[in-house]
């Protein structure tokens, strides 16, 4: 059974394809079944090492959200360090903080690299709208733990209902 698992995780590093300046929808998980990043001291932990990550050189953070157990984030890759190692700092410099709430991350992550003219307005929406559709938050709510870069908030925000998602987005069509 390891073996399985293993080559399962191998399998989410199979054709990674790291380019500096490229975007990349992004999610870490915490080891199941265990929940927490939501906590007030450890979210705000979490956004810190993001913009560490930023000034360090790592990526630009377009949009994120924390969730209870997982993490999305739409990253524009820097030129400093590979997909691989930036996620390896950031997951990293969280473990201790982790480790002391007894988390741990998952292995590896997922990651999608967004191509040549693929419009980043799905995964927007698909960060954005993931707390509301978990029902972790009710529609004219905010969501502690969702973010946005200020000159991307500048066109997605006029796309929502004054910072909340607008009731029909939250049904199944």
């Amino acid at each position: 059974m390891a073996s399985t698992v293993r080559s399962g995780y191998s399998a989410l590093s199979r054709g990674r394809y790291s380019v500096a300046g490229e975007q990349y929808f992004l999610t870490f998980n915490l080891q199941r079944p265990q929940r927490g990043l939501d906590g007030p001291l450890l979210l705000a932990h979490l956004r810190a090492e993001l913009v560490t990550g930023e000034a360090g050189g790592c990526w630009k953070v377009r949009t994120g959200v924390i969730m209870p157990d997982h993490v999305h984030l739409l990253v524009q890759l820097g030129h400093r360090s590979s997909l691989a190692e930036s996620v390896r700092q950031y997951k990293g410099r969280l473990a201790p903080a982790l480790h002391h709430r007894g988390l741990n991350w998952q292995h590896s992550f997922f990651d999608h690299r967004l191509r040549l003219g693929e419009d980043a307005l799905p995964v927007f929406l698909y960060i954005f709208l993931n707390p509301y559709r978990a029902g972790l938050v009710r529609s004219g709510d905010n969501w502690p733990g969702y973010f946005c870069a200020s000159d991307d908030w500048e066109w997605f925000g006029r796309m929502t209902d004054n910072g909340t998602p607008f009731p029909e987005w939250l049904t199944d069509r």
